[in-house]
């Protein structure tokens, strides 16, 4: 279910990098304003209403009298209708905050995604980030917003508590709340156990997360390799993982909630014992020991939800580290300071200002190796012309895609330069080569959409016009009308919809519509069969002419075309020529090319 190691996060809970988040709430701090004064307020309300009721019981129960009580009771009406409209405002405003959050760090998360290069996909597991975008920002926003609600209630609360219990008996204040620093004790060795288990369980969830995703993805290799019960065993171990760390937790956490219960109920006894008896010697009157039995119970309440909210900062840690690590990941490639400043950022680049690329490519002693791996190229020299087709040929791990990479600037040279039209490309924004691309890829990637959507994801301001002569070009106009709705047909989820061959097809319209000038053949008729590779050759050769292109195969029919022809072995060119001049080397790509004209031959004989 894939080899991804996470990186592991041990560190205790830390403010520096909940710190860093704050950027994502202060679009919304008029939100935090207003919901930290309803929180006084609320606050302000709770500590009031046990005094209300003493007022109650010392003037009107004890005095068995009924005076006043009207007047009172508007007042007592008013204050719970601001309570109520407190309460409104509050919840209304948290929410703003907890889905404003989220939706900023999803925004920053999939804007920084976009910018990372290859490199990063290479050794990041797609359920890794797609749990970090989906279940860890979730449950960072929704800390965010409610933690402050109960901070600034709970603490807010407390304080004005015990303002008023020492304020109307400074005893009985001080038996109450001698059972905090037990309190405290435990809510320290219980919070760090909790941590730790929690810190767990969203580790495990991001293996589940990859291990669904692949599970999904590979759903027709499993089917094939039948490997459905090795599948599920694996599935089956790591859920089996996360129930015993989210059992941990859960008792972790019910532990410790009763411990707090039973410690404010301890306290609550000690003020009915002391008060009791103070009640019997006259010392303190009846609506006091009933006001400081509610704020018994009240002040312990704010102290396990502040409890609970350095239980949830603590649990939700490890989704800030991690969602922290993808925001802070170094892009590999990006461009410099002097290209941002004369062109702008990659999102917001000054196009008028690119200057207009013509397609002559130059590979300098570049040498590249990808992290952690072996040196694929090695002063590796290159020159192209604009408006000519080169074909690699090689076998698997030769370094043919990876030349066309670096040409692609997916990846930059690790020694060397490249040069586009004599400037060194790092000198250009990225935007500007990436944009005059047009990549065939031998297992496209289709969207959720319609044909038409699909191929106009390439020039977003195309006409329906623009859109059938790319098809048409590249012969997929046939085949598309021959679907129930056209061009409005739903490709579905990945182009399930359709056969590789007609994904292939969709996939050339698109990068015929962008106009690129430099073009990327990647084992792009591979899966075409081939009555419908001779078919498409012809357009293919049109489209290529006046451009820059690299073609990438491995059915050597396909190349016998190109201006120029590169064997590359072990990231070396060995061979060199247009087709007919190859042949008559009789060397490898001679050797190459008859076998696999015999093989073709013979498949044709074996099918008359």
């Amino acid at each position: 279910m894939g080899a991804f190691k996470e990186q592991d996060y041990n560190s205790k809970l830390n403010l520096k990098s909940w710190k860093k988040l704050s950027k994502f709430v202060k679009p919304y701090k008029k939100y935090v304003v207003i919901l930290i004064i309803m929180m006084l307020l609320v606050a302000a309300i709770d500590a009031a209403l046990p005094l209300m009721t003493k007022y109650v019981i010392d003037n009107f129960i004890k005095e068995r009298t009924l005076d006043g009580i009207g007047k009172f009771a508007i007042i007592y009406a008013v204050v719970i209708l601001l309570q109520v409209l407190n309460v409104y405002v509050f919840i209304f405003s948290a929410g703003k905050i907890e889905t404003g959050v989220a939706y900023r760090i999803r925004k920053s998360g999939f804007e920084k995604l976009q910018k990372l290069s290859f490199s990063y996909y290479d050794k990041t597991a797609v359920g890794w980030i797609m749990a970090r975008m989906t279940s860890d920002i979730q449950k960072l926003s929704d800390v965010i917003a409610w933690s402050i609600v109960d901070m600034v209630w709970g603490l807010s609360m407390m304080t004005l508590i015990i303002f008023v219990m020492i304020y109307v008996n400074l005893k009985l204040a001080l038996i109450a709340l001698s059972v905090l620093p037990i309190l405290l004790i435990v809510s320290v060795y219980f919070q760090d156990k909790i941590l730790k288990s929690y810190r767990n369980v969203r580790k495990i969830n991001s293996r589940i997360t990859g291990a669904v995703n692949e599970g999904i993805m590979g759903a027709k290799t499993t089917k094939t390799l039948v490997t459905e019960e090795r599948n599920f065993n694996e599935y089956r171990e790591i859920t089996a993982k996360m129930k015993k760390s989210s059992v941990r937790a859960a008792i972790f956490s019910s532990l410790y909630m009763p411990t707090a219960i039973i410690l404010g109920n301890i306290g609550t006894a000690l003020v009915l014992w002391f008060g009791g008896e103070s009640i019997m010697s006259g010392a303190i009157e009846y609506g006091t020991i009933v006001a400081f039995i509610s704020y018994t119970v009240l002040f312990f309440e704010p102290v396990r939800n502040l409890a609970n909210v350095f239980a949830e900062m603590q649990s939700a840690q490890a989704s800030v580290e991690r969602i922290l690590s993808m925001l802070d990941t170094q892009i590999d490639i990006e461009d410099s300071e002097e290209i941002i400043k004369k062109y702008g950022e990659m999102f917001d680049s000054n196009k008028s200002q690119w200057p207009e690329i013509k397609g002559n490519i130059k590979f300098e002693n570049v040498t590249f190796a990808y992290k952690g791996g072996e040196k694929v190229l090695e002063d590796f020299n290159l020159e192209i012309k604009a408006g000519e087709t080169i074909a690699l040929v090689g076998e698997t791990g030769s370094g043919k895609s990876t030349i066309v990479n670096l040409a692609c600037r997916f990846y930059e040279p690790t020694k060397g330069r490249i040069l586009i039209d004599e400037v060194d490309y790092t000198k250009r924004p990225l935007l500007w080569l990436q944009s005059n691309l047009g990549y065939v890829l031998q297992t496209p990637h289709l969207f959720s959409g319609s044909i038409m959507d699909n191929i106009r994801y390439a020039k977003l301001d195309a006409s329906e016009i623009e859109i059938i002569k790319a098809a048409k070009l590249v012969n997929a106009h046939e085949f598309i009308m021959k679907m129930e709705k056209g061009y409005d047909s739903e490709v579905g989820e990945s182009g399930s919809r359709l056969s590789t061959g007609e994904k292939q097809l969709i996939s050339f319209a698109r990068a015929v519509l962008a106009n690129p000038s430099i073009f990327v053949l990647d084992e792009a008729t591979s899966s075409i069969d081939t009555e419908k590779e001779k078919i498409i050759q012809d357009a293919v050769d049109k489209v290529l002419e006046g451009r820059t292109s690299f073609i990438i195969a491995h059915r050597l029919s396909t190349i016998r075309s190109a201006d120029r022809i590169l064997v590359i072995r072990n990231g070396k060119v060995t061979e060199e020529g247009n087709h007919s001049q190859l042949i008559k080397k009789k060397g490898y790509y001679y050797r190459l090319y008859t076998n696999q004209f015999k093989d073709e031959e013979g498949i044709k004989m074996l099918s008359k």
